[in-house]
């Protein structure tokens, strides 16, 4: 599931002395009111739909200053997420590519400074509208309008400016639009429109299962996978998941190492998330999990499916699910050292016994009850190896054994008893 990716930066509360410093400090300070803050109120924009890969559209943005005094100088700024791009920018623009972090993704930004007197109560916009160019790989994306008193440029992650090489840009005044009311700025001077820009475009979601192939007993690894085949990329909402993909394990398997990214649902079911809210044309994610197997069960499958919010953007659903396919080798049901059915004991049969199958696996006689030197674990005779040692699980070997410990008990109690004799007669 989609996790936070680390190093967010909180808010911490002062408490005791720092506490109350500030709090004299504030006292001590001018009021606020001596200073008003000037008023900034961006008009709506409305979502951006249709757009096509490789056409533009312009960015229908205006604002009125809705504070007391005439501003002296703002700025607009433009940020775009990786689906578009600014076209030509006016000289009086500076654009800024901003690497993805924490859990946004890249941006380019550009910052137009408009060095001109900004009366209260009246729109303004650009003389001529900037505009945005659809990329190949666009399909949803992220434009944030902002207007400011003050510089906003992009810090941390943003690379050097490049300035625009078009005409300088002017504001124009609205006289026919509708100024927002004096005093209703949410912000001191500034103000934000968030706005999703939709291009007609598709993006293929596909999974990948997998073939397993073990012995019971064995812990084998266990790699699906989740790809975007493009051509568009995809953005959901800040702290949502590119896609869901579940994951059902075959019968008769016990997960013993889960990767990033994924809950269990239900025993033998697990449901798994994305890194970030995005995903990239040709990116995805591998989740690679540990499987032990318990018992063979004939049969067996388990899948790998796409699952969660819709995907109108994808055409294609025949790639959307997958199989695991588990083979299991050897025969038998007990570990990989029992007696009834392990390797050891599948492999003295299978390499002694006429009838038990060839080779180490013993495919037909894995526990050796059908050799024709009768190596089976149950019924002793031959009980030693192609290279003439000991089995290391037949009973053949048992038996000496067991008359060496039987000799180990009657001497020691013999001499317990000696000992007690002894005492006894002092």
């Amino acid at each position: 599931m989609f996790r936070s990716a680390p190093g967010r930066r909180t808010l911490r509360r002062c408490t005791g002395a720092m506490g109350a410093a500030a709090l004299v400090a504030l006292a001590a300070g001018p009021a606020a009111a001596d200073d008003p803050a000037p008023g900034l109120a961006l008009s709506g924009i409305a979502p951006i739909d249709g757009v096509r890969p490789g056409g533009t559209v312009p960015v229908p943005a205006s604002f009125t200053n809705t504070g007391a005094e005439a501003l002296e100088k703002v700025y607009l700024s433009y940020s775009v997420t990786r689906g578009l791009s600014h076209t030509e920018l006016p000289s009086n623009c500076l654009r800024y590519e901003v690497s993805s972090f924490d859990e946004a993704p890249s941006k380019s930004v550009a910052v137009c400074e408009f060095d001109q007197r900004v009366e209260p109560g009246t729109v303004y916009a650009p003389e001529k509208a900037l505009t945005l160019k659809a990329l190949d790989h666009a399909l949803y994306d992220d434009l944030r309008v902002v207007v400011a008193a003050d510089d906003p440029a992009p810090g941390d992650g943003a690379a050097a400016p490049v300035r625009g090489t078009g005409p300088a840009l002017r504001l124009a005044d609205l006289p026919d639009a509708t100024p927002a009311p004096g005093g209703t700025a949410e912000h001191p001077g500034w103000d934000a429109a968030d706005v999703r820009v939709t291009s007609v475009n598709t993006a293929d979601f596909r999974v990948t299962g997998a073939e397993l192939t073990g012995r019971v007993g064995d812990t084998v690894g266990l790699e699906v996978k989740f790809t975007n085949d493009g051509p568009g990329w995809v953005l959901r909402d800040l702290g949502t998941p590119a896609t869901e993909v579940r994951v059902t394990m075959p019968a008769g398997t016990t997960v013993t190492k889960t990767p990033g990214f994924c809950d269990k649902v239900r025993a033998g079911a697990y449901s798994c998330g994305t890194a970030q809210s995005w995903v990239d044309e040709g990116g995805g994610e591998t989740y690679a999990f540990r499987l032990r197997i318990d018992k063979a069960v004939p049969g067996a499958e388990g899948s790998v499916k796409l699952a969660g919010a819709a995907r109108p953007f994808d055409e294609d659903k025949a790639d959307d699910s997958a199989r695991i396919v588990l083979d299991v080798t050897g025969g038998g049901t007990g570990g990989s050292t029992g007696g009834t059915g392990g390797s050891a004991g599948g492999s003295a049969g299978g390499s002694t016994g006429g009838d038990g199958g060839s080779g180490s696996t013993g495919s037909t006689g894995s526990s050796g009850s059908t050799g024709s030197t009768g190596s089976s674990g149950s019924t002793g005779g031959s009980a030693t190896t192609p290279d003439g040692s000991l089995a290391s699980t037949g009973s053949g070997s048992a038996l000496p054994l067991a008359g060496a410990a039987a000799g180990a008990v009657a001497i020691g109690a013999g001499a317990v008893f000696a000992a007690r004799r002894r005492a006894n007669r002092r």
